[in-house]
């Protein structure tokens, strides 16, 4: 099978598309014929050697990715063979191989892929839809609230947007750059702002004292601003790797809203014996019922380092997405 291989620490460029062995897979474990793997932000600091949730760089030679969604094409020891041929998704957790043609993981880590889902919006849903869903859990929206979202026309951002506007709250979607600015309004935003331009705070001058949820994976200067438009019982929820790794000065912020949602207290609040699964059956059911329509850019599974360049330029709308060759479909 082919496989994007990372032999150094670095750039984009040392992403290689090689050919490897296909794994097998263990007792317990199922292997996967991929047909799409997701990319995350996390995965370009790893790639440059910079240490990762663990704490320490990856292991070298390793095959990137974490989320991956396809066929299942063979079971291990003690596994239903009732699993061959269904259509999966799986979070692989911090174990590296998503970004090749073939992957193993634990069967307790599938969920079955909604009828209505491709296997790239599936991805998008297994990851960027589970952390929206965390992230929603310490500010509900609903009718009576003004939300703003930073960064509304990324992966979890678009998510973010629906999700706010399905619970009647108006919203408020700040993205870089003209073509991004109408694909948030597009996503239903009641006000979408380009925060390139010259004059983007003035827009916003409006709703100062109004916003009462600031949904912020970016930092900076953006989140500043955003962070001035609160009410006083505003609240400013902080995630991801875009606010942490990019954003030295954190906090940044005012004292008294902000809460930073990774960590432990995002599972504790989504409950179950599972928490990350619990957040991943809700991504999923969302999107099953059509209430939440992940956005994906997709590249060949080949043009890896093209699409880490993309993704550290800001250059990108929606989740990341690699598509190996296509497999048949059992159905």
């Amino acid at each position: 099978m082919h496989a994007v291989r990372l032999h150094a620490f670095g750039p984009a460029e040392n992403l290689v598309l090689e050919e490897v062995p296909d794994p097998r897979p263990g007792p317990g474990q199922v292997r996967i014929a991929v047909r799409a793997t997701g990319v995350h932000l996390l995965d370009t600091a790893l790639r440059a050697g910079r240490p990762g949730p663990a704490g320490v760089p990856a292991e070298l030679p390793t095959v990137p990715g974490r989320e991956v969604a396809g066929i299942v094409d063979a079971v291990g020891e003690g596994v239903d063979a009732a699993w061959l041929g269904r259509d999966v998704v799986a979070h692989l957790g911090f174990v590296p191989g998503g970004y090749a043609e073939r992957a193993v993981t634990d069967v307790g880590r599938l969920h079955a892929v909604p009828s209505r889902l491709d296997p790239a919006e599936a991805v998008a849903m297994i990851g960027t839809g589970r952390t929206a869903m965390g992230v929603v859990q310490f500010a509900e929206p609903g009718p009576g609230d003004v939300v703003l979202v930073p960064a509304a026309a990324g992966g979890i951002g678009t998510l973010l947007v629906q999700y706010a506007r399905n619970a009647g709250a108006t919203v408020i979607g700040l993205a870089g750059g003209p073509a991004k600015t109408a694909r948030v309004a597009a996503n239903g935003a009641d006000l979408a702002v380009d925060y390139t331009a010259p004059d983007w705070a003035g827009r916003l001058a409006g709703h100062a004292g109004r916003v009462t949820v600031v949904y912020d994976g970016v930092g900076g200067e953006v989140a500043r601003t955003a962070v001035g438009l609160l009410a006083p019982d505003g609240r400013h929820i902080v995630f991801g790797w875009s606010s942490q790794g990019l954003d030295s000065d954190a906090p940044f912020l005012v004292d008294g809203v902000s809460v930073n949602v990774l960590g432990q207290e995002m599972l504790r609040r989504a409950g179950g014996t599972d928490p990350l699964r619990t957040l991943e059956e809700r991504a999923l059911g969302q999107a099953a019922e059509g209430r939440l329509v992940p956005a994906v850019q997709r590249f060949p599974l080949a043009e890896a380092a093209a699409a880490h360049r993309a993704l550290e330029s800001r250059a990108t709308t929606g989740k990341v997405v690699l598509e190996p060759r296509a497999h048949p479909s059992p159905r």
